[in-house]
């Protein structure tokens, strides 16, 4: 497996190996031992999978607040997208900044992003299949949301605006300075 640094160094770009034939192509997407060994220990204990129909949707900013934070292990299994993680770290030097990776299911590029951070996405397609392994359960108590479009962050999402879709739930965010649960 191939890693790639991000701006933020615990944030990082995964590339498996595809081993292909006239069959079509096989990867390991993850391999607890391969993880520890590159300085990732994390244990993962639920998959994730949303599906995406239009092109422009926004999921996120993302995070689930202390005891229940997680770490995620995210990809495009179908379409592509454009990836975005926010430290969330109240200490850290990079608080607030934030990081842009496109993901899609042709190139197999996976993001890690350890407990600290918010993850959102924009869909750059249609019919957008995301796949992602967490390392806490889903704890509605602790689940928190920081504002997409909050001009603290200066996200330039790809998209007009105007034609974006949200959740009520994500366009009722608030905004990172008023956000709980941060770390």
């Amino acid at each position: 497996m191939r890693i790639e640094e991000t701006g933020f160094p615990e944030v990082k770009i995964l590339t498996p190996q595809r081993f292909s034939d006239q069959r079509g192509w096989f990867a390991e997407t993850w391999n607890r031992r391969s993880f520890v060994e590159d300085g990732m220990s994390v244990d993962f204990v639920q998959d994730n999978v949303s599906h995406t129909g239009p092109k422009g949707v926004i999921r996120g900013l993302h995070y689930q607040a202390d005891p229940c934070a997680q770490a995620k292990l995210v990809q495009v299994l179908r379409g592509r997208v454009l990836d975005v993680v926010v430290d969330i770290r109240r200490s850290a030097p990079t608080f607030g900044r934030h990081v842009m990776v496109e993901l899609d299911a042709a190139s197999g590029h996976m993001l890690y992003v350890p407990r600290g951070f918010a993850h959102g996405f924009c869909t750059l397609e249609e019919d957008v299949l995301f796949a992602y392994k967490v390392s806490d359960y889903y704890a509605p108590l602790n689940d928190r949301a920081i504002l997409w479009s909050d001009p603290d962050l200066d996200i330039p999402w790809p998209v007009d605006q105007a034609k974006i879709i949200v959740s009520a739930k994500d366009g009722a965010a608030p905004r990172l300075q008023h956000a709980t649960g941060l770390f």
